[in-house]
């Protein structure tokens, strides 16, 4: 195996710290609208499949049931979220009301932003290949997470 010189830069750190500024600029900004990158997440989950299990949820979020269910405490606290009993012996459906619906849009329009501004930076004719890379580099791991729909 080659070592790479001192002074070279490592890609991967070079992802990693993007990857960690980008975090913190995206949790700085659900924040403002009241919302965490776990709410965000927990939201968008509920969203595409309300029938969703908390372990199902956990597992997609990877947390643990006991973490996802304080998750889904907190969106129902925010009247972003609430259960629907469908009668003895089913578990709840898990639906977005208005207002979590209207928080989702303006996460998912935050996050619109962020892209922007980073395509901006990379450059946005880079867009196609930085996506492929990642979606190459993850798929190692197993599916693409992140997958637009």
């Amino acid at each position: 195996m080659s070592k790479a010189p001192e002074s070279a830069l490592s890609t991967v750190m070079m992802v990693i710290a993007t990857g960690r500024r980008l975090q913190e600029q995206l949790e700085t900004r659900l924040t403002g609208i009241g919302l965490s990158m776990r709410l965000f997440g927990a939201l968008g989950h509920i969203s595409r499949d309300p029938d969703l299990s908390y372990s199902d949820l956990a597992r997609r979020a990877g947390v643990t049931s006991q973490s996802m269910r304080a998750t889904v405490l907190m969106l129902e606290e925010l009247g972003a979220v609430e259960r629907n009993l469908r009668g003895q012996g089913h578990r709840a459906r898990l639906e977005l009301t208005d207002k979590g619906r209207a928080l989702l849009a303006q996460a998912r329009g935050v996050l619109s932003e962020l892209d922007e501004e980073f395509l901006k930076a990379a450059g946005q004719d880079q867009k196609a290949a930085l996506d492929a890379a990642c979606e190459r580099a993850l798929a190692q791991g197993g599916p693409f997470p992140f997958r637009r729909e």
